[in-house]
Protein backbone atom coordinates (compact mmCIF):
# COMPACT_ATOMS: atom_id res chain seq x y z
CA UNK A 1 0.00 0.00 0.00
CA UNK A 2 1.71 3.56 -0.84
CA UNK A 3 2.02 6.32 2.21
CA UNK A 4 -1.20 8.13 0.32
CA UNK A 5 -3.25 5.59 0.56
CA UNK A 6 -2.46 4.72 3.99
CA UNK A 7 -2.70 8.27 5.45
CA UNK A 8 -5.85 8.59 3.26
CA UNK A 9 -7.68 5.15 5.11
CA UNK A 10 -6.04 6.69 8.61
CA UNK A 11 -7.83 9.79 7.90
CA UNK A 12 -10.84 8.08 7.37
CA UNK A 13 -10.88 5.72 10.07
CA UNK A 14 -10.36 9.08 12.48
CA UNK A 15 -12.52 10.73 10.62
CA UNK A 16 -15.64 8.21 11.66
CA UNK A 17 -14.36 7.78 14.89
CA UNK A 18 -14.97 11.19 15.82
CA UNK A 19 -18.10 11.67 13.94
CA UNK A 20 -19.69 8.55 15.95
CA UNK A 21 -18.43 10.12 19.24
CA UNK A 22 -20.23 13.21 17.92
CA UNK A 23 -23.53 11.98 17.26
CA UNK A 24 -23.69 9.97 20.64
CA UNK A 25 -22.31 13.10 22.75
CA UNK A 26 -25.58 15.23 20.69
CA UNK A 27 -27.83 12.34 21.83
CA UNK A 28 -26.48 12.29 25.24
CA UNK A 29 -27.47 16.50 25.09
CA UNK A 30 -30.32 16.18 23.60
CA UNK A 31 -31.88 14.02 26.26
CA UNK A 32 -30.07 16.09 29.16
CA UNK A 33 -27.65 13.26 29.87
CA UNK A 34 -24.96 13.92 31.69
CA UNK A 35 -22.44 12.33 31.25
CA UNK A 36 -19.78 12.44 28.45
CA UNK A 37 -19.19 9.30 25.87
CA UNK A 38 -15.98 9.11 27.45
CA UNK A 39 -17.41 9.08 30.81
CA UNK A 40 -19.88 6.79 29.46
CA UNK A 41 -16.87 4.26 27.65
CA UNK A 42 -15.90 4.05 31.66
CA UNK A 43 -18.81 3.11 33.29
CA UNK A 44 -19.90 0.90 30.54
CA UNK A 45 -16.29 -0.85 31.34
CA UNK A 46 -16.73 -0.89 35.32
CA UNK A 47 -20.31 -2.47 34.31
CA UNK A 48 -18.78 -5.26 32.76
CA UNK A 49 -15.74 -5.54 34.92
CA UNK A 50 -15.92 -4.12 38.65
CA UNK A 51 -13.63 -2.86 40.92
CA UNK A 52 -10.48 -2.59 38.46
CA UNK A 53 -7.66 -0.83 39.05
CA UNK A 54 -6.73 2.03 37.50
CA UNK A 55 -4.23 0.29 35.14
CA UNK A 56 -6.74 -2.33 34.59
CA UNK A 57 -9.28 -0.05 33.58
CA UNK A 58 -7.45 2.25 31.26
CA UNK A 59 -6.44 -1.09 29.64
CA UNK A 60 -9.52 -1.88 29.13
CA UNK A 61 -10.65 1.22 27.63
CA UNK A 62 -7.74 2.06 25.76
CA UNK A 63 -7.83 6.08 27.91
CA UNK A 64 -4.21 7.26 28.93
CA UNK A 65 -3.54 7.64 33.09
CA UNK A 66 -4.12 11.03 33.04
CA UNK A 67 -7.37 11.58 31.37
CA UNK A 68 -8.51 8.23 33.31
CA UNK A 69 -8.11 10.23 36.17
CA UNK A 70 -9.73 13.48 34.92
CA UNK A 71 -12.92 10.77 34.10
CA UNK A 72 -12.81 8.89 37.29
CA UNK A 73 -12.97 11.93 39.27
CA UNK A 74 -15.84 13.31 37.52
CA UNK A 75 -18.09 10.49 37.65
CA UNK A 76 -17.04 10.21 41.32
CA UNK A 77 -18.39 13.36 42.25
CA UNK A 78 -21.50 12.41 39.97
CA UNK A 79 -21.97 9.36 42.24
CA UNK A 80 -21.46 6.66 39.51
CA UNK A 81 -18.24 5.67 40.47
CA UNK A 82 -16.15 5.45 43.70
CA UNK A 83 -12.78 4.97 45.02
CA UNK A 84 -12.11 2.00 46.99
CA UNK A 85 -8.94 1.57 48.82
CA UNK A 86 -7.77 -2.03 48.46
CA UNK A 87 -7.43 -4.18 52.18
CA UNK A 88 -4.80 -5.83 51.20
CA UNK A 89 -2.77 -2.40 50.28
CA UNK A 90 -3.91 0.63 51.45
CA UNK A 91 -1.83 2.55 49.24
CA UNK A 92 -4.18 1.19 45.93
CA UNK A 93 -6.97 1.19 45.42
CA UNK A 94 -9.94 0.03 42.60
CA UNK A 95 -12.63 2.06 41.12
CA UNK A 96 -16.27 0.86 41.92
CA UNK A 97 -19.32 1.15 39.70
CA UNK A 98 -21.86 2.61 42.05
CA UNK A 99 -25.57 1.17 42.68
CA UNK A 100 -26.62 4.46 40.85
CA UNK A 101 -23.88 3.89 37.78
CA UNK A 102 -25.47 0.35 37.29
CA UNK A 103 -29.01 1.60 36.95
CA UNK A 104 -27.13 4.38 35.03
CA UNK A 105 -25.89 1.55 32.13
CA UNK A 106 -29.17 -0.04 32.91
CA UNK A 107 -30.83 2.49 31.81
CA UNK A 108 -28.67 4.07 28.99
CA UNK A 109 -27.33 0.77 27.24
CA UNK A 110 -30.93 0.16 24.82
CA UNK A 111 -30.16 4.55 24.15
CA UNK A 112 -26.12 3.35 23.11
CA UNK A 113 -27.71 0.53 21.16
CA UNK A 114 -29.57 2.91 19.26
CA UNK A 115 -26.65 5.31 18.35
CA UNK A 116 -25.07 1.93 17.47
CA UNK A 117 -27.69 0.64 14.88
CA UNK A 118 -27.80 4.39 13.42
CA UNK A 119 -24.28 4.10 12.48
CA UNK A 120 -24.55 0.67 10.78
CA UNK A 121 -28.04 1.27 8.94
CA UNK A 122 -27.15 0.09 5.36
CA UNK A 123 -24.96 -1.94 5.88
CA UNK A 124 -24.97 -5.55 5.59
CA UNK A 125 -23.70 -7.95 7.94
CA UNK A 126 -20.65 -9.42 5.39
CA UNK A 127 -19.57 -5.49 5.74
CA UNK A 128 -19.41 -5.73 9.42
CA UNK A 129 -17.68 -8.74 10.05
CA UNK A 130 -15.24 -7.62 6.95
CA UNK A 131 -14.61 -4.22 8.85
CA UNK A 132 -14.22 -6.11 12.38
CA UNK A 133 -11.69 -8.52 10.43
CA UNK A 134 -9.93 -5.85 9.52
CA UNK A 135 -9.83 -3.54 12.30
CA UNK A 136 -8.89 -6.54 14.40
CA UNK A 137 -6.08 -7.53 12.05
CA UNK A 138 -4.76 -3.76 12.18
CA UNK A 139 -4.92 -3.57 15.74
CA UNK A 140 -2.96 -7.30 16.19
CA UNK A 141 -0.23 -5.57 14.00
CA UNK A 142 0.48 -2.66 16.61
CA UNK A 143 0.87 -5.59 19.03
CA UNK A 144 4.21 -5.18 21.02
Amino acid sequence: MSTEAFSTYSYLLDRTARKVKQYAQRRFNAEKYDITVDQWIIIKRLNQHNDLNQTQLAEISGKDTPTLTRIIDLLCKKGLTERRIQPTDRRCFTIHLTEMGTQTVLKWTPKMAEIRMKAWQNLAEDDYMNLKRILDTIYSNLDD
